[in-house]
């Protein structure tokens, strides 16, 4: 940090395609005591989306199928402040804040039709939606570490991280029938969102003389959202609430873990064992109809891991450890967008988390050009979190559940090869064969599938300073408890060029280049049928970056933060 102090810093400037544009000024004061830092930014961006569902009765043999675009046009802004301070060579006190504001517009238009057991269109309308968003988030960070003088690696870490985001959205839905004599009420809809998370944690390391470390610490992470939708419909020339829609889905929860391990190393051994235990209160509540779900529960998550160095090019390693995992809020909150009445996606509030049993053995090989890392693995999971979907009244929807078991086996390989100075190559290979076993509404869920992806990275290091890389990934189709998820590939490529002895660079991304990622699925049961199909498409990003003082360009990636 000596060497950096002063005044240091750096300018961003991207533009790309579909609309991504932006700037960013990163700025920072370092003294011997302190190192003041912020970043100010802001921009435009657009992301279209192509959607495309069917659903057949096969039943009575009838299909509504839907084709269209929708936008979410952001406009943003956001800026970062905060301080290291230095109270000596073996403390430092870190405070950061954030505030970002996003102004979003949503614009989509869907084509609609209607066709009887013949495949003839009998009504055919279009759907128009127009929703405006204004996003606040605010986030701060505080922590506090301290070295000891006896190991670079014992060390005691505090730190508190609070965050807010908030949602304010209108949507109006227009509806116009071009073939037919059915009419389809204009909607609107009203979200009221807020949600506040809170992380407080404690981390201690210490090692000793004899290859023996330990690791101790507790995190607390309380979150707390709410969620007020409201749908109106447009009857006999007035807004009428729809009651069946509107509701305020309030979600509580409170994690606290604490955990511990131990660890060994030395000559050609190595092992580590550890524990957590997590005691989590999760609390839902539909305020309107007055639903409530309550989950209390504790858990333990022992893990061991041991590891063996037969050559200096050579070494094995085995582990356990048991994982849970979570519902995310959107599984959890029953309401949804309504932009294609006939084909829903909705949450679960009694969904219960999965937890999981992981083997693993892995075998590492080192060579003058190549390193190699191949692994066998099982991995057994309780309560697994499937979307399932209904079909009722020509309307299909589809929400999470818990269902059964799932046991996987697989092989993974990957590998990074050097073979020139100017090139590497690294790629992932993954293969699992899966058995699932489950039963729903008094179906039986039981099947054997398999799946599997691979990926590859060329990277090129050329004169002039030019880099390259060009990213590959597949992944294979694959069976759902109710249908089938197709097949998925794509390509990316990044290059960058360093000039002014690095002080600038210019950066190029593509992103799907031939625009081929395409998310598709289908679910076929005994009385009805449906597809979904989804495509972004093509983005490409142009970047420049120039750092000035002692302070360095800043490497644009594309990625939307």
């Amino acid at each position: 940090k000596e060497e950096k102090e002063g005044v240091n810093g750096s300018i961003s400037l991207n533009t790309g395609l579909p609309h991504n544009h932006s700037i960013g000024l990163s700025l920072n004061r370092r003294t011997e005591k302190f190192n003041l830092f912020s970043q100010v930014g802001g921009g435009y961006r657009s992301l279209p989306s192509d959607r495309e569902t069917l659903t057949r009765d096969l039943v009575a043999g009838t299909a509504i199928a839907s084709e269209g675009r929708e936008y979410r046009n952001e406009g943003f802004f956001n800026i970062t402040l905060g301080t290291d301070y230095h109270i000596n060579k073996l403390n430092v006190l870190t405070l950061s804040g954030n505030f970002a504001y996003e102004v979003e517009r949503q614009p989509s238009e869907f084509d609609f039709t209607r066709t009887d057991a013949n495949d003839i269109p009998v009504t055919e309308w279009s759907r128009e939606e127009e929703t405006s968003a204004t996003n606040p988030k605010w986030q701060y960070d505080l922590q506090y570490k301290k070295d000891f003088k006896d190991h670079k690696d014992h060390d005691l870490l505090f730190s508190a991280l609070g965050s807010f985001f908030g949602k304010d959205l209108e949507s109006e839905f227009d509806n116009v029938t071009t073939l037919g004599a059915e009419d389809f009420p204009d909607q609107q809809t009203r979200t009221r969102f807020n949600e506040a998370k809170y992380t407080f944690k404690g981390d201690y390391t210490k090692p000793f003389e004899n290859g023996v470390s330990i690791e101790t610490g507790a995190q607390y992470v309380l979150q707390d959202v709410s969620n007020d939708y409201a749908v109106n419909d447009w009857i006999n020339g007035e807004w009428v609430s729809n009651e069946g829609l509107t509701n305020v889905f309030v979600y509580d929860q409170k994690v606290l873990g604490v955990y511990g391990t131990v660890a060994y190393e030395k000559n050609k051994w190595g092992a580590k064992v550890g524990l957590r235990v997590e005691q989590t209160d999760l609390n839902t509540l539909l305020e309107t109809t007055n639903e409530d779900n309550s989950q209390n529960y504790t858990n333990l998550f022992p893990s061991a891991h041991i590891s063996y160095k037969f050559t200096d090019r050579f070494s094995m390693q085995a582990g356990y450890s048991k994982r849970i995992y979570r519902p995310r809020l959107w599984d959890l909150n029953p309401f949804f967008n309504i932009r294609n009445n006939f084909s829903i996606r909705t949450g679960n509030p009694e969904l219960l988390p999965e937890f999981t049993d992981s083997y693993e053995v892995t075998a590492i090989y080192i060579l003058e050009k190549i390193s190699m890392n191949f692994g066998v693995y099982q991995r057994y999971t309780t309560d697994v979190i499937e979307r399932i979907t209904v079909f009722e009244n020509e309307v299909s929807t589809t929400r999470p559940d818990n269902i059964g078991t799932s046991r996987n086996t697989g092989l993974e390989f990957n590998a990074k090869y050097s073979p020139l100075k100017w090139l590497s190559i690294n790629t992932d290979w993954n293969y699992s064969y899966f058995n699932r076993r489950g039963e729903f509404d008094a179906t039986n869920f039981d099947f054997n599938a398999s799946s599997w992806e691979a990926e590859a990275t060329a990277k090129f290091k050329l004169p002039k300073s030019v880099d390259i890389e060009v990213t590959g990934e597949y992944e294979s189709a694959y069976e759902t408890v109710q249908g089938r998820r197709a097949e998925n590939y794509f390509m990316n490529l990044g290059a960058r060029k360093k000039f002014l002895k690095g002080k600038a660079i210019l950066s190029l991304s593509i992103r799907d280049v031939f625009a081929s990622r395409i998310r598709q699925s289908e679910a076929t049961q005994p009385t009805f049928y449906s597809f979904a199909r989804g495509q972004r498409g093509r983005f490409v990003s142009l970047g420049f970056s120039y750092g000035f003082g002692k302070g360095e360009a800043m490497q644009y990636t594309g990625r939307r933060r």
